[in-house]
């Protein structure tokens, strides 16, 4: 990855912030990815978190438990980090190593791999996850991705 990917990465996460994150939109989000993935015949397993609580999560056909196992993982990346497990492992690699081998991190609980995304609300900085599991991490990531934009230009209509 080089630096205008990973500049590209950070500017998705600074747009992609929340005015607001409540229960509801926490339904509203999973529900989008669960469409998104549908329409696609995606074989993913969905997650999202506020703090410590699980408030969405949903798997579709052709995913398995071990879909939720990398979700946990990605997921305490984002935790760690604050930023989505894609950048985190862009990073590493700019510097010419991986996460595995240089973030001194257990590779059985941590996963730098694209898929989970912070949940951020404006204000107030990182207060959850959204994760997917079950396709190459760049369609993971990107995935989550187009779900956050549909959730956020939501708020503008509402607000319209």
């Amino acid at each position: 990855m080089s630096g205008h990917e990973i500049t590209d990465l950070e500017a998705q996460e600074a747009r992609l912030v929340l005015p607001r994150f409540t229960y509801e939109d926490a339904w509203t989000l999973g529900s989008l990815l669960v469409g998104l993935a549908r329409e696609r015949e995606a074989p993913v397993a969905i997650d999202i978190r506020r703090g410590p609580q699980q408030l969405f999560h949903c798997a579709l056909p052709g995913s398995s438990a071990d879909n939720d196992a990398w979700i946990d993982r990605k997921r305490r990346v984002v935790e760690r980090y604050g930023v989505s497990s894609f950048l985190v492992g862009a990073r590493f690699r700019a510097k010419g190593t991986t996460f595995e081998a240089s973030s001194r991190l257990d590779p059985d609980r941590y996963a730098a791999h694209g898929g989970s995304f912070p949940i951020g609300v404006e204000g107030v900085g990182v207060v959850g996850s959204v994760t997917v599991s079950g396709l190459p991490q760049a369609e993971d990531h990107a995935l989550v991705v187009e779900a956050l934009e549909r959730l956020l230009s939501s708020y503008a209509d509402d607000a319209g």
